[in-house]
């Protein structure tokens, strides 16, 4: 039982020194160092102080105003160094005696404001330049995105700015990334409502329907819902399937006049005389354009001015020159209050400049139609005198080449000749001037470029910081589920080795109190097996042979005695003897009596012949009480 209970021990301390062992190497695995490091400006050799230094999915810390830093990290761990003025950099620590200098050029200095103050601030100053200078817009929204630690929601609205430069540049594919871009970080319906506009300028008519059908009306304020409601009137229209421009409109129309909402209801009331116009009902088309007239009018002199040119355009159409005419002239007088160019947005064209040499062209292109040149004659030169002061360079050409035409016409070759000249020198400049649009359009792409690419890489970077957090999240929970299993199978060993030591002792008292009752019955067999009375009879017989001087006898009875005492001893410890040591046992015993009393019996002693009395096994003195019995009941 002991050899059993050491074993037992012997396999337990082997498993729970193996669990130690594995548990020590996760550990020196794991084990976190102090890395120290130091940010310094090559240029004098100066050191940066703020500079974001942080380990994936642990510590996080800054330079001090020495530019140094230290930061808990593992073997294998990741620093990232950032900061808006540099390149991120990317460190793998492979020693824990590790010391990292980072030494970075041109780092322009920060100014201490708070994340979200200095994002703002970035994200205002873009929305407010880019239609004048797209690349500063656009670097603007590449630094407020190169800010660490921002919030889905800030990434979100910089995305969408950053859909709203290019859909002002009529980079429609680029806004259709931009905004996809930033409704992955938050959902947002007008953000939903511009990538539709977006796919439709971009005319992917398929994917602005499933756009526009993705977003449920019930979440839409009443504006909003006019405008998908008009928005899908221009893809509608746009696909020329007037019939669902007209119904998209109206209910667009229904929606605005239910919330009072005027200046829609003056755009809706435009753009269903257009389709009108388009589905050939030309007085319903009269009727809604007259409608928008009076509700522009109500509105204020820009409006006004912006709705007597679509109305005008429908004239044209529609050839009513002097309907057109008389608008276009009721233009000019209102132009010439207004301080500024006024723009038309609208979804038949992208954008249509109301200028003072337009529409003296449009006016002399209708006097034109009217085969009217002496009147078209002014309005043409008027046009060339403000688009040259203007520096309208389009518009100047075109009326040069028309003046010309009409004084050839009318039999003026000197004039036709003097303004054809002009007509070809304003080619040239234009010619010019498109070289270096086009110069400055390539030179702009490629700046757009690069800071797409530094957004790009910067959307790679969070990709791959967000992969490896998970990673690391995972690895932790990996190690916790694997100290928590080793936990449990320790506990399980202990419990194990606590239940055997506990079977082992139960055991061992079993055995011992099995023994002794075994000898007990042992001493009690042994007594049944040698008959008190016999012992004492025998003894009674050698103490009257010592009384009668008769040594010899008593002698020969004593050495007889001891035979038979120490055969009954030797075969009481065996479970089994051979007959044949029984047979002697019996002879001893009858040997004695016989001595006792042999003037009564006499005996032989006869075994079968067939059995093999050395092979043949019994229990010991089995024979013996009936040998016993027999002469002390016989004789008796």
């Amino acid at each position: 039982m002991k050899q059993i209970t050491l074993l037992l021990f012997f396999f337990w301390s082997i498993a729970l020194f193996s669990q130690v062992g594995v548990m020590e190497d996760a550990s020196q695995t794991h084990k976190e160092f102090q890395i120290k490091g130091s940010v310094t400006l090559k240029e004098g050799d100066v050191p940066l102080s703020g500079v974001q230094v942080s380990v994936l999915g642990s510590a996080n810390t800054k330079t001090t105003l020495s530019g140094d830093f230290r930061i808990t990290a593992k073997v294998g761990d990741e620093i990232i160094i950032t900061h808006p003025d540099i390149e991120t950099v990317h460190y793998i620590v492979k020693n824990p005696r590790d010391n990292i200098k980072v030494i970075v050029e041109n780092t322009k200095k920060q100014a201490k404001l708070p994340v979200s103050q200095n994002f703002n601030n970035l994200v205002e100053n873009a929305t407010a330049s880019y239609k004048k200078n797209a690349s500063k817009g656009i670097s603007q929204i590449t630094k407020a995105l190169l800010i660490p630690n921002i919030s889905k929601k800030e990434r979100a609205k910089a995305y969408q700015v950053l859909g709203d430069m290019h859909m002002h540049w009529k980079q429609y594919d680029l806004a259709i990334s931009s905004y996809n871009s930033s409704l992955k970080y938050q959902k947002n319906i007008q953000t939903q409502l511009k990538l539709a506009k977006s796919y439709l300028k971009n005319n992917k008519l398929e994917q602005a329907i499933s756009v526009y059908k993705s977003i449920k009306k019930s979440a839409l304020s009443p504006l909003q819902l006019v405008m998908l409601y008009e928005n899908l009137g221009d893809l509608y229209t746009q696909s020329k399937n007037y019939t669902l421009s007209h119904q998209n409109y109206e209910n667009g129309l229904k929606t605005a006049q239910k919330h009072q909402l005027n200046a829609k209801i003056t755009d809706l009331n435009s753009k269903l005389g257009k389709v009108s116009y388009a589905q050939g009902k030309i007085a319903t088309a009269n009727t809604y354009f007259n409608n928008s007239l009076n509700l522009a009018s109500e509105e204020n002199q820009q409006r006004a001015t912006i709705e007597k040119e679509r109305v005008a355009d429908f004239y044209n159409s529609n050839r009513e020159f002097d309907k057109e005419i008389e608008l276009r002239k009721k233009n000019l007088s209102a132009l010439k209050t207004l301080d500024k160019e006024v723009i038309i947005e609208n979804n038949f064209a992208e954008k249509d400049s109301i200028t003072s040499q337009k529409t003296n062209y449009k006016i002399a292109s209708a006097y034109i139609q009217q085969s009217k040149y002496k009147k078209a004659i002014p309005y043409l030169k008027e046009s060339i005198s403000i688009a040259n002061k203007n520096n309208d360079l389009i518009i100047e050409k075109d009326a040069t080449r028309k003046l010309s035409e009409l004084y050839k016409a009318s039999g003026n070759n000197l004039e036709a000749l003097k303004n054809y000249q002009n007509y070809v020198n304003l080619v040239d400049k234009l010619y010019l001037k498109k070289e270096q649009e086009i110069f400055q359009s390539k030179k702009f792409s490629r700046d757009l470029a690069k800071h797409l690419i530094r957004i790009s890489s910067l959307e790679n970077e969070q990709k791959l910081a967000e992969n490896k957090l998970l990673l690391v999240a995972k690895d932790k929970q990996l190690i916790a589920e694997n100290n928590s299993k080793q936990r449990l199978l320790i506990y399980g060993l202990l419990l194990a080795m606590l239940l055997l030591s506990i079977l082992a002792f139960y055991m061992y008292r079993s055995n011992k109190q099995q023994k002794l009752n075994n000898n007990l019955l042992a001493l009690r067999s042994l007594r049944s097996q040698m008959n008190p009375h016999f012992i004492c009879n025998a003894l009674n017989s050698v103490n009257t042979f010592i009384a009668t001087n008769d040594e010899r006898t008593a002698n020969r009875y004593l050495t007889d005695f001891s035979k038979l005492m120490r055969s009954v001893l030797e075969n009481s410890e065996q479970d089994f003897i051979p007959l044949e040591k029984e047979t002697e046992l019996i002879q001893h015993y009858i040997k004695l009596e016989h001595f006792r009393f042999q003037d009564k019996f006499d005996y032989t002693l006869a075994v079968d012949e067939n059995i093999d009395i050395s092979a043949f096994m019994i229990p010991p003195m089995l024979l013996q009480p009936y040998i016993e019995n027999a002469v002390w009941h016989g004789l008796r």
